[in-house]
Formats: C-alpha cells, structure tokens, sequence
C-alpha cells in the first residue's frame, strides 16, 4: 500500500458516538481530504438509521467511499475490505488526495493500515465446523475454543457462532493459535496516522441513550421491516448487527418495544467498551479529547508530524 509521497494516511478511531464523524469532516476540509467508511455495517445498502450512517446532504460536499457497497445477503468479510480499501487508500493518495478512514470497526480499520495477512480458508474444514455448531450448539464450539485459545475466547463472545467457528478453522489450518494471525503494530505505510477520541464513560453512554432514543425516533423500526422484506434474514453478516437484531426480535412478537430499545443501548454500551479497550491497547494513538475546543489543532499536528518523517 506505500506510495511514493509523504501524502498520509489519517484515521479516526474511538468509541461508537464518540464524535469521530465530526471530527473526521473537519480534518478532510482542512486537509483536502475524502472519507473512507471502515464501519462494517455501513457498507450495506438500506442500513441508514441503525449504523448512524451520515446523510448525504450533511457530508458537507466532502465524497465518501465504501458506504452502501453491499445488499444485506451479502456477506462482509475482513478479508474483502481490506483488499477494497487498500486499493482505494492508493487511488486517493496518488492523486494527492489524503484518506480519512473513519468508522467504528477496529478490526478493519486495524487490516487496512497494519500488516495483516489473511489465513487461507477451507471449505471442508469450515462446513464441518458450521455442520458440528448446528448439532453442539454456539456453547460447546466455544468451549472447544477455550481450551485451544483462551486468549481469542475471552474476545469473542459465545453466540458468535460465525466467529468461533472462523477461529477453529484458523487453528486447525495453521496449527497455531488464531491470536497469532492478527495485525501486529505496525503499519504498512509509515505515513500513517490514527487519531483518537476521548470521551468519559458518563457521557458517553448518555450519547448513547440519546442516539437510540433518536434511531427509533428516525423510523428506525420501519427501516428494519423494509430490509426484512429485501432479505434481512438472509444475510449472515447484516442480521447480526446491534439494534438490527432486536428489531428483528420486537417484529417477531419475542420483545416488547420498550425491550428492544433497552436491549439495544445496553449492547451498544458493551460493544463501546470493547472498542475503547482495543484502541487502548495501541501506543501509536494519539488522543484528543471530545470536547477540547484545540482538538482539530491538535490532531493537524499529529498529521503534520507524520508528514515530516
């Protein structure tokens, strides 16, 4: 992905209601730069009001890549978007154009800068694993995890069948286990630069609640009955998404709206802190408070001090 000019590469990381949106918009002004969507849900087509995609006329003129690329039977891979965003991350800088990813998937946000090799798949492997995950059951594949990868258990959550059974196929291929095939701290281009936004825990589950609050007050739930009729159910990757789900359950008569809604911020706070705890774990990061009044400075300096490497 290196290209021969000190153009950089700039993402926004952070939390989910955060601030990165905003924050993503006034560094591509400043910097004549264009948006590169990493959130995995925005790539879907009709997944508006539930991913807090931002509308067009509030893109402030700015183009914006990777947003509603797929139909929700699609399915969405790691592996696919790095190659999509990689390739688009070239485009953008040889022109002279700097890339601003912004989203709130660290995983790919983490394949597209990093160095990061995908393992090989195979479907044998993966149709016996899926085939077991019907008949055992989401516990028992994951204990089965557990006791070969303690350390990718304890990230991936027991109802993630896809995901477990993604981690048992990585393990049984390569022999070692699936932590060993993540990114590594490095970055593929040394123009790089990750901005991240700091917010306290109050606030931002107070934004949460207000943004859930807002979803539904959006239409949210007429959203998820219109991608239910296009093929919802269908999708392995679309159906799973936070608040999608539960809608799913409201329509089908399994929680009451009030339910659903409080299900929804609660998963939305849980997944907040999971991606506040892998950003943390990343030195290169440089923070910049929400509400700093200086954080656009802040961050251009840090883009500043990449360019001069």
């Amino acid at each position: 992905m290196v290209v021969s000019s000190a153009v950089p590469v700039v993402a926004v990381v952070g939390a989910t209601a955060s601030g990165k949106t905003g924050l993503s918009l006034d560094l591509a002004e400043r910097l004549g730069g264009e948006i590169v969507n990493t959130d995995a849900m925005q790539v879907y087509r009709g997944m508006d009001v539930g991913t807090a995609k931002l509308p067009p006329d509030e893109r402030r003129g700015i183009a914006h890549h990777l947003l509603d690329a797929l139909h929700v039977r699609e399915t969405a891979t790691v592996a696919h978007f790095q190659g999509w965003a990689r390739a688009l991350v070239v485009e953008l800088r040889e022109r002279g154009t700097v890339p601003v990813l912004v989203g709130g998937s660290a995983l790919y946000t983490r394949a597209i800068l990093d160095r990061f090799e995908f393992p090989g798949t195979d479907l044998e492997v993966r149709t016996r694993l899926e085939a077991e995950l019907a008949e055992l059951g989401h516990p028992a594949l994951h204990a089965r995890l557990r006791g070969l990868d303690p350390i990718t258990a304890k990230r991936i959550e027991v109802e993630n069948g896809r995901r477990v059974v993604r981690a048992l196929e990585v393990i049984e291929l390569t022999g070692r286990p699936y932590t060993a095939s993540l990114p590594v701290l490095e970055y593929v281009d040394p123009h790089t630069v990750q901005i991240g936004v700091d917010i306290d825990r109050p606030t931002l589950d107070a934004r949460i609640e207000q943004r859930v609050a807002q979803m539904w007050a959006d239409g949210f739930v007429e959203e998820v009955e219109r991608l239910l009729a296009d093929g919802l159910d269908e999708g392995v990757t679309a159906r799973r998404a936070i608040g999608y789900r539960e809608v799913v359950a409201l329509l089908a008569g399994e929680l009451s709206e009030d339910e659903a809604r409080a299900r929804t911020a609660a998963a939305t706070r849980r997944f907040a802190r999971r991606q506040d705890g892998w950003f943390r774990k990343d030195p290169r990061i440089v923070w910049v408070r929400h509400d700093d009044p200086d954080r656009i400075a802040a961050a251009l300096a840090a883009v500043s001090a990449v360019t001069e490497r």
